[in-house]
């Protein structure tokens, strides 16, 4: 499925223009859908201060939860790339803050999953290692782990990740011993690590029997610890796509 080609087109919304891809079911996992909105009808006051709507206080929907705000209390306008939206859009506070917090993995940790680490990897309880480049698709979709052979694993079909440490000086502050994308909850236990390796559990294509994957890094130790780093980030902000 990762051979699909990654056509997209423009679209407009109520929300605004966004550039999505042209069959649906290969969604970025990082994405959100766009929100219903309250019906104009349902919200005469707004749903942050209180003040009601007249001629003069319009009202406007925030186009990341779908609530009714008057301008002051929605009045930003923040890139949204997880709704692929072309432009800024207008957002309430909260929902700014949030976008806001996304902007730096667009900004920074999405092109070092893109740029990929070089690590030591071990399939199952396999004795035979391979040194392999691990990255992510550039459908954002898929890791991609090339060596002398060549596989990929879904970032939805990841049941759980974690982080392995060595215990060396810090690499990020915000490394996480334990996360997980689909199955279990997410646990923060920051640190002063560095992040050294990942044991992942998946399900391959067509089988509900979990496949478990290690990867360790191997030459450039900097670079793969960063891009662990990433990896972490990543998944967080699937693990919690789950309950938005």
């Amino acid at each position: 499925m990762s051979a699909v080609p990654d056509g997209k087109k423009l679209v407009r919304s109520p929300s605004g223009l966004r550039m999505v891809p042209e069959n649906g079911a290969f969604n970025c996992p990082f994405s959100l859908d766009e929100p219903q909105w309250v019906p104009d009808k349902e919200c005469p006051r707004c749903m942050q201060c209180d003040n009601k709507f007249d001629f003069i206080k319009r009202k406007h929907h925030c186009r990341r939860c779908g609530r009714c705000f008057c301008d002051k209390c929605c009045s930003k306008k923040v890139a949204l790339p997880r709704m692929c939206f072309v432009d800024p859009v207008r957002q309430c506070a909260e929902c700014s803050l949030a976008s806001q917090k996304e902007a730096e993995f667009y900004d920074r940790q999405l092109k070092v999953l893109l740029g990929g680490g070089t690590f030591v990897v071990t399939l199952g309880t396999s004795e035979k290692s391979e040194t392999m480049t691990c990255r992510l698709s550039n459908n954002h979709r898929y890791l991609f782990l090339d060596g002398e052979s060549h596989f990929e694993v879904e970032l939805t079909r990841i049941s759980s990740m974690q982080i392995l440490t060595d215990g060396t000086s810090p690499g990020d502050s915000d490394v996480h011993t334990y996360t997980s994308l689909l199955d279990s909850h997410c646990i923060s236990e920051g640190g002063t690590s560095r992040a050294s390796g990942m044991l992942l559990h998946y399900k391959p294509m067509g089988s509900q029997d979990a496949q478990q994957l290690r990867m360790e890094v191997a030459d450039d130790i900097k670079v793969a610890s960063l891009w662990l780093v990433a990896m972490h980030k990543a998944a967080k902000l699937l693990y919690e796509a789950r309950d938005q």
